[in-house]
């Protein structure tokens, strides 16, 4: 059998009704920004393998350091003993950070480095003798992760629906722009003695559709709830690590977000790992003699050496002479092809942050998840050897940071025929 049948026989895929799922193209390996398949044929992987290859595939100094690091010390349970790239991870990004970030606490992936963070906050209040304080504060269209406290901060949806009677209690808003600013802020200040936390996706909601808001009106909702003394969440698992144009999307903010949350592009898209920071205000409520203010959350594979090797090997190319550079091209770009989108006729909307780009077809009341365009739009662009997986009608590129001009090119040229075949 084909290595195609031999899954369909035994793998339940992620986001798939497997019943009438397309057929899994079954890939045997990746260069750069090019994934292969068993029978020779190479894709565009333009979408970052969800978000999460921002150096390419198979990056030679990635795996000469995990290498390095599986022939020393491949895990150590983390309760009780440390490890040299556990701390230097932490030592590197801590400065990189907006802000005072103090410590990192590690876990696995986007969606436990957001239920660290809920953790944090609400027994935050618990700690400091104001456990009255438990609501939340999100954006309605958010998406923070698939595990139950991320799916409540997360907007209800069809991911949500079968347990919207198990997900706890949340004030949504509306994303702010200049004509209900005054109105969520006021929604706040009413909310202000019962609200714990503030969770957002600075200025990018990514699996929504990639909405884009601007950071002033961020800004101002984090003064708001610093006000009162709310907590502040930035989930930076898309946007983090050069995405928008900046290391983190936060570096646009004049107000610093308390706790960060961060994965995909952390270990440049090599294997799994998160990791939730916080401010001296956040870690000091749990320093204390009474042992019931510990902060009590762990994972098997917490702060895995060759997991953390890898982060500190796409920090290093992160941080090389040539990626930046790579950013503002990749951006200026999609700027460029944008500028020839305006106005067509089959697209309700063009946004661009960075190295992101989306185009949201017209497609009357057919615009959710679930949306008939969807899968021609992915069949057309997989014809032709490039890996675009639209988000109902959104279609967007994400690429590796590395992909070439000639690529990028390609992929625009495919995408104005599309518009003109489909």
């Amino acid at each position: 059998m084909s290595l195609a049948e031999r899954d369909k026989k035994v793998i339940w895929h992620p986001y798939t009704q497997m019943k009438d799922a397309l057929p899994h193209i079954p890939i045997v390996r990746g260069e750069g920004v090019y994934l292969f398949d068993e029978d020779g044929k190479r894709y565009i992987d333009a979408v970052s393998s969800w978000w999460v290859n921002i150096h390419g595939h198979a990056h030679p100094h990635i795996a000469a350091r995990v290498s390095e690091q599986l022939k020393t010390l491949e895990h150590v349970i983390f309760a009780g003993f440390t490890h040299e790239p556990a701390v230097e991870l932490a030592e590197r990004l801590l400065p990189l950070l907006p802000g005072k970030q103090e410590k990192v606490f590690y876990s696995d992936n986007g969606s436990t480095a957001v239920e660290v963070a809920l953790k944090m906050c609400l027994q935050y209040w618990v700690n400091t003798g104001k456990q009255g304080r438990t609501k939340i504060i999100a954006f309605k269209e958010a998406y923070h992760g698939d595990t139950f406290g991320a799916m409540s901060v997360s907007g209800r949806s069809i991911f949500t629906d079968p347990f919207k009677g198990l997900l706890f209690d949340v004030e949504f808003l509306d994303l702010p722009h200049a004509g209900n600013i005054e109105q969520l802020k006021s929604k706040i200040n009413y909310l202000s003695n019962e609200v714990a936390c503030f969770i957002f996706e600075p200025m990018v909601l990514g699996a929504s559709g990639m909405l884009m808001y601007e950071a002033a009106y961020l800004d101002q909702l984090i003064e708001t709830c610093q006000k009162h003394g709310i907590l502040t969440i930035a989930d930076e698992v898309m946007t983090g690590f050069g995405r928008t144009g900046k290391y983190f999307s936060c570096e646009a903010l004049a107000n610093s977000p308390d706790i960060f949350c961060l994965s995909k592009g952390l270990t440049g898209g090599t294997m799994p790992l998160g990791i939730t920071t916080c401010n001296k205000q956040v870690f000091g409520a749990f320093l204390s003699n009474d042992q019931l203010k510990t902060l009590y959350h762990g994972h098997s594979f917490t702060a895995n050496p060759v997991a953390c090797a890898a982060s500190l090997a796409s920090m290093d190319i992160l941080l090389s002479a040539e990626t930046l550079p790579n950013l503002q091209r990749i951006t200026a770009k999609h700027g460029e092809f944008a500028l020839t989108l305006q106005g067509h006729p089959k697209l309700k909307a063009v946004r661009q942050a960075g190295t992101i780009l989306a185009m949201e077809w017209e497609t009357g009341n057919d615009s959710s998840y679930l949306s008939g365009l969807r899968n021609r739009l992915y069949l057309y662009f997989l014809e032709r050897g490039i890996v675009l997986r639209p988000l109902g009608n959104i279609l967007y590129i994400l690429p590796p940071y590395v992909i070439s001009n000639d690529d990028l090119d390609y992929i625009y040229k495919t995408i104005t025929q599309a518009l003109n075949e489909i």
